[in-house]
């Protein structure tokens, strides 16, 4: 596949036709019709999204992976799980389609949030699409962000929301909570002991008072949109979460490819016909340079000394997401709302490869720092910045091709845990069905009894007949990012 220079007005949209599962399903209604909260309990479910940034196809334990996920792996047992749940394969463009329902072209973000003087590419989300927040608010939901928000636009408050924690873009630490905004102005975010900020806790912090500020309305239901600035770079992490694997990845990434689509065949995730792909090319930052990635026992020791402390933080970065996730279900339960909470956890694109098999250090670019002695414990810490690379990112996304910008599978396959006790009765079931990021909002207006205000009739599809196990029918799914269109190479 070659890679071509971004030229928006050139770009081409490709169409993906998705017709029947890869394997079959079950239902578990045998009565047809749709269990929702509201019909069973007289209450309209509430809603969490959350949205992990640069999580690869395959990093949950539910999914293959090694990392330890025990939180989400457990919503996924007692929920469902998509295996062909898509995204746009880019930060800006996801959240975009997440939270208009629409396709970002659509609505002004077909690239990411600078104006590219082009129609589908001017940066920032039109303020003629109505958000999921001001869908919901007619009906009566309070609503509430904390993470990244990456729309183009300076505040989320404008946008539906009533409060807002975390970034406008992308972090560029995890440490500092200066970093970090609170909206609207004037609000007041919680004060952490020096030392004592991470960027990943914080966000739970604030999305658990945001809860608290909700229940002060018991009579109304409540959307918290939580997106973690995890695990994208800059790889930062706690060094008792690091530990945890320090020695995980000293085999490198060939042996985790196939350790995880071996799992993956065993949970039924993927076929047991699949085949590994192989090693996936590169470009590196502004395509100057080109190459497969390379074999893990190829390189130095050394290298892969440091590649692997690479990978290690970046796997704490998901072990942290997932015992925020722990802390946020069980303030669900103490509240006794889980069972009326739909959750819904996915990724914005697949692992990010910038730009070569070595990773980058100080910032976004070709520079790189082979790290050697006592700089390995310190990778990870305060006052770092790493990525970790093509050849890591290859095996996020196992069994995929590419990566994040590319509309590969590597690029735009998420995975997508849904649990909601009260309304989903397919527990622990696996659906292979096609479906995509822009189905959200019609699924979240569906279930809560909200209508959508737009004047643009929305392009995705209620997931409410998954929940329920209908037989899959043909559908046509669109794909476009920086002139990237799925072909073979």
């Amino acid at each position: 596949m070659m890679r071509r220079r971004y030229r928006p007005w050139q770009a081409v949209m490709v169409i993906m036709s998705a017709t029947s599962a890869i394997l079959p399903c079950r239902s578990s209604l045998s009565d047809g019709h749709a269990t929702t909260s509201a019909e069973s309990t007289g209450r309209r479910p509430n809603v969490v999204l959350i949205m992990a940034d640069d999580l690869g196809y395959s990093d949950l334990g539910c999914y293959g992976g090694e990392i330890r996920t025990p939180n989400i792996d457990q919503l996924a047992a007692h929920g469902l799980r998509l295996t062909r749940f898509y995204n746009t394969g880019r930060c800006c463009p996801s959240r975009t389609s997440i939270l208009t329902g629409h396709y970002p072209h659509r609505v002004g973000v077909g690239h990411k949030v600078a104006d590219l003087r082009q129609p589908g590419y001017r940066g920032k989300v039109s303020p003629d699409a109505p958000t999921i927040a001001e869908s919901l608010r007619p009906a009566g939901y309070r609503s509430f962000i904390c993470g990244k928000w990456h729309l183009g636009t300076p505040d989320p408050t404008q946008h539906g929301f009533e409060e807002f924690y975390g970034t406008l873009v992308s972090a560029q630490t995890f440490w500092d909570p200066e970093h970090y905004m609170r909206l609207p102005a004037g609000r007041s975010k919680i004060q952490y002991p020096d030392g004592q900020f991470y960027g990943t806790d914080a966000v739970t912090d604030h999305a658990v008072q945001f809860l608290d500020m909700a229940r002060q309305t018991p009579t109304r239901p409540w959307f918290v949109y939580l997106a973690y600035h995890a695990p994208h770079f800059p790889l930062q992490a706690p060094a008792k979460d690091i530990a945890r694997y320090a020695d995980t990845y000293q085999s490198g990434w060939d042996v985790a490819r196939e350790q995880r689509l071996t799992r993956m065949k065993q949970l039924k995730i993927v076929p047991s016909h699949t085949k590994l792909t192989p090693r996936s090319r590169y470009w590196d930052y502004g395509e100057k340079n080109t190459g497969l990635n390379p074999a893990w026992d190829s390189l130095p020791a050394d290298r892969r000394t440091d590649l692997a402390r690479r990978m290690a933080v970046y796997a704490a970065m998901i072990d942290r997401i997932d015992q925020n996730v722990g802390r946020l279900v069980t303030n669900l339960k103490a509240a006794d709302e889980l069972d009326n909470t739909i959750i819904v956890f996915m990724s914005d694109n697949g692992g990010c490869a910038e730009w070569d098999p070595h990773g980058f250090d100080i910032k976004s670019s070709p520079n790189n720092i082979l790290h050697r002695g006592r700089q390995i414990e310190e990778m990870g810490g305060p006052d770092t910045y790493h990525s970790a690379g093509s050849g890591w990112s290859n095996a996020s996304n196992t069994p995929w091709r590419l990566y994040k910008h590319y509309t590969h599978e590597g690029g735009v396959a998420s995975p997508c845990v849904i649990h909601w006790p009260d309304g989903l009765k397919r527990e622990g079931e696996i659906d292979h069905r096609p479906a995509h990021i822009i189905d959200l909002m019609p699924t979240i207006n569906d279930i809560a009894g909200a209508h959508y205000s737009g004047e643009i009739e929305l392009p995705g599809e209620s997931l409410v007949p998954v929940f329920r196990g209908d037989s899959p029918h043909a559908r046509t799914l669109y794909f476009e990012h920086e002139s990237n269109q799925p072909r073979d190479p």
